[in-house]
């Protein structure tokens, strides 16, 4: 008898190309039913995307979602548990980013990064964690984090919050059998990165290119598989070297 695929839910996939993406793409070919969410995508992404997992044999579910809505989080774990039943992992690789500097960010902005960022993020860890213990079995968190901050205060500031987020379930939700980890990929070009930049900062990684979405999605598959069960709590740079005093 065919073993039931484990359920995630994924939320930032909403583009062709992006980290979210390539990360459902790969755990779809690793036996994974999906559900993904996302906030007004790009049109025809979300069945296309659909279509797509579906051909590697995974269930899908999708929502678009404003995770600025503090109800939102709970609303879609309920929704995808309702359809699948329990989701076993939670991948948080959705981001608000909005350049702007310490003297001419708004409070408006800052509070809406904060609100998409750091209290969504800890939102869906407690509605994962509250789902899962009604149903316990392999547990994993992982999300998606970054360390740029200079003129980029509020979104540096929201990820810098959502990592102590993390590391704290890891230590919370250890007893369930819950592992919880952070993946930081340095600069990986989905769209945002021209060719100036790109070659300063293949310059600035040991490896000498940039990230790609599949390195990304490389070892968050690692980490949600039965082999990555002894990592948790740490905040993983998944970076080819970037920034190595060379």
């Amino acid at each position: 008898m065919t073993e039931p695929r484990p359920l995630v839910l994924i939320t930032g996939v909403g583009r062709k190309i992006s980290i979210g993406t390539e990360i459902a793409r790969r755990l779809a070919a690793d036996g994974w039913d999906i559900a993904f969410a996302n906030h007004s995508p790009d049109s025809g992404f979300v069945d296309e995307f659909s279509l797509e997992l579906q051909e590697l044999g995974a269930k899908t579910f999708t929502s678009d979602t404003d995770l600025a809505d503090p109800s939102a989080p709970e609303t879609l774990m309920q929704a995808v548990a309702a359809q699948f039943g329990p989701v076993r992992a939670l991948v948080a690789s959705h981001a608000l980013s909005v350049d702007s500097s310490i003297l001419d960010t708004s409070v408006e902005s800052f509070d809406r990064h904060f609100a998409v960022n750091t209290r969504a993020s800890w939102l869906l860890i407690k509605a994962f964690a509250q789902q899962y213990a009604s149903a316990p079995g392999l547990g994993r968190i992982v999300a998606l984090t970054s360390d740029h901050t200079t003129h980029n205060l509020p979104y540096g500031a929201s990820k810098g919050a959502l990592d102590r987020i993390v590391i704290a379930a890891a230590g919370e939700l250890g007893h369930l059998g819950i592992t919880a980890n952070l993946v930081n990929p340095g600069p990986v070009n989905t769209g945002w990165i021209n060719p100036e930049a790109g070659e300063a900062l293949s310059r600035e990684t040991a490896l000498g290119r940039l990230g790609t979405q599949g390195d990304a999605a490389n070892l968050v598959s690692f980490l949600l598989s039965e082999r990555g069960g002894w990592i948790n709590g740490q905040l993983l740079h998944s970076n080819g070297g970037f920034h190595l005093p060379f």
